[in-house]
This record gives structure tokens, sequence and C-alpha cells, in this order.
């Protein structure tokens, strides 16, 4: 029996683009903000744009949302001509931003009420408010709302035209850990449901656990993109560890450990970046036994933003 070939009956249907970005550059007067970005996001992937302040992140996504327009390049949203048939490719568009400049008197059924008109769809109130966990707050003026519910209310918004693709910038900035957890889910329903999710943001961890693929932007030019954990793996910093001793080590003792990166021994305390965690802590703790040295404390965490940026300045090309 011969497997159906793409497009055949049978056939697995391939996935679509739900974005295609090709050269896009984005120009302020002789300041170059963006320069000769190329990306695309499939449906049903969550795609992290990562970069300091002033990397870019902002502009690309003013672009790719219609809010300004690109110096050169081309932008296809969900099949549609960006730059050709912009009121149609802003229809497939949800766009979640970190404030949503809502006034402070206004209810979010108000809101939700407001953007259905702009939009010029079925306002779905009850609907969105029930998907969101909005509904005991439905008559509340905005002002009166927590952290965690405006930016319930800011997605719900940005839900009312049922959109292709998700735009988020900086969803979780701010929340407590409860109200991150909870966003996070709802950030994975969207993946479920076959939409393409763009999120901008400053946290590293936060693209580990909610990204299938990385842009790591700099100075306006992606410097690498790739998988979470293979692209931290692929600098070699995956992780960091930090140590501290009872009595003071000895840098000596670990300084030849091919699996120590970027050591830093400071008296009782000892740090390192490494791709393998497992094997680094093993490696460690027979050292640190064989000198009867104890532990006091074992801290590890996801490498930085920071981290990450730096190596991969550090070493043009990578790709």
């Amino acid at each position: 029996m011969t497997e159906a070939r793409p497009g055949e009956p049978g056939a697995a249907p391939r996935r679509q683009p739900g974005v295609v970005v090709r050269g896009l550059s984005v120009s302020y007067g002789d300041v170059v903000a963006v320069s000769g970005v190329d990306f695309q996001i499939e449906k049903g992937e969550v795609l992290g744009l990562l970069g300091p302040n002033g990397a870019g992140k902002s502009t690309i996504i003013d672009a790719i949302t219609g809010l300004r327009a690109p110096s050169a390049g081309a932008i296809e949203i969900c099949g549609v001509d960006l730059l050709r048939r912009p009121a149609d490719a802003k229809r497939k568009i949800g766009l979640s931003m970190q404030t949503t400049g809502l006034p402070a008197a206004i209810t979010p059924r108000e809101a939700l009420e407001a953007f259905a008109r702009l939009y010029g769809v079925e306002a779905r109130v009850g609907e969105l408010e029930a998907r969101f966990g909005l509904e005991a707050k439905s008559g509340a003026r905005v002002a009166t709302l927590s952290g965690g519910q405006k930016q319930r209310l800011a997605l719900a918004l940005a839900f009312v035209n049922d959109p292709e693709l998700l735009v988020l910038d900086e969803p979780t900035a701010g929340l407590d850990p409860a109200s991150r957890r909870e966003l996070h889910g709802y950030i994975g329903g969207l993946k479920r449901e076959g939409r393409a999710v763009l999120i901008a943001t400053h946290d590293m961890d936060e693209a580990y656990r909610l990204c299938d693929r990385l842009i790591i932007l700099h100075q306006g030019q992606i410097v690498a993109q790739g998988a979470p954990g293979a692209l931290a793996a692929r600098v070699g910093a995956a992780m960091r560890v930090e140590v501290h001793a009872g009595t003071p080590v000895q840098a000596e003792w670990l300084s030849a450990e091919p699996l120590f990166d970027h050591l830093v021994v400071d008296g009782f305390t000892v740090s390192f970046s490494t791709a393998n965690l497992e094997a680094a802590l093993a490696r460690l703790m027979a050292v640190l036994s064989l000198q009867a040295v104890e532990v006091v404390s074992l801290r590890a965490s996801r490498a930085s933003l920071e981290d990450i940026i730096a190596e991969l300045v550090q070493r043009p090309g990578l790709e």
C-alpha cells in the first residue's frame, strides 16, 4: 500500500502559514529600526519575538498589524497581502497590547460592544466574557479591574473578530504568578485551536514555556532563530547554576572541567553555565564531596535573554 501524496485523497493536509514576512525593513527618518527581516509563522504555532529594548520588536509588530508601513519588504497574513489589501488582512488579526488604553470608566461589556462595532461583527459579549472569565466583571469599570483581569479583557478584545493570527505584546508583564499561569493556559488554547500566535516578550522562561520557535533580535536584525532549548544549547548556555558552599571553594578544583562554561569561583560561591545540567551537577557534587565541601544552597535557572544575546553577538554568523 503506497502513501497518499500531498494533495491526493487521504493525504494529511499541509500546514498553512499564518504569517510570511520577507525582507522587512522599517526606517524612522535616517534611523533604521528593522533591516531585512524574514520569518514565517505556521497556523497552530507559537513564535516568540525576543530582544532587548530597541531591538525592533515593537516595530515589527506595528508593521505586521498594519499600524506602520514598511520601508521595504512584503507581508502576508493568512494568504492575504497586507500592503495591497490592508483591510482584508487586518480582519484576520487580533492584537493584544501591553496596555489597552481603554477609558477608566468603560466596562468590559461596553468595550467588547465598541470593538465589535469597529470591526462590523456581532459582539458575542456573553461568549467572550465566559471564555476569558469576565462574567463577574461585565459591568465593572476598567479602573477597578486587577492586572490579570485587564489582561484577560485585552485577550477578549483581540478575539472580537475571531482572528486567525493573534499578536500578543508582553502579555504577562506585571502579572502575579497565578495570573501568569492562567494566561499561559489561554495562550496554549490558541495554539490547539490552530491559530498562529506571535508573542513579543523579554521573559526567557516564558518563551521556553509557550513558544515552539524563537526569533532573537539585536539592533533591528535577526541574530538567531530556532527551538528554545536548541537555541540555548547552541550557545552553550542552556542553564545557569549558582552554588553556595559552607567553606571556601578552590577555583582550581573546577576550572579544568569541560561541563562548566563561564565558571566563576568567588570564595563560598560557584557559578557557571552548562548545556548538560544533570551531568554538570553530578560532577560538581563529586568534586566538592572529595574536597569535603558542604553545599549550603544550589539554584539552577534558564539562561537569561541577556546571556543568550550577549553570546550570540560575540559569535556573529550563528544561524
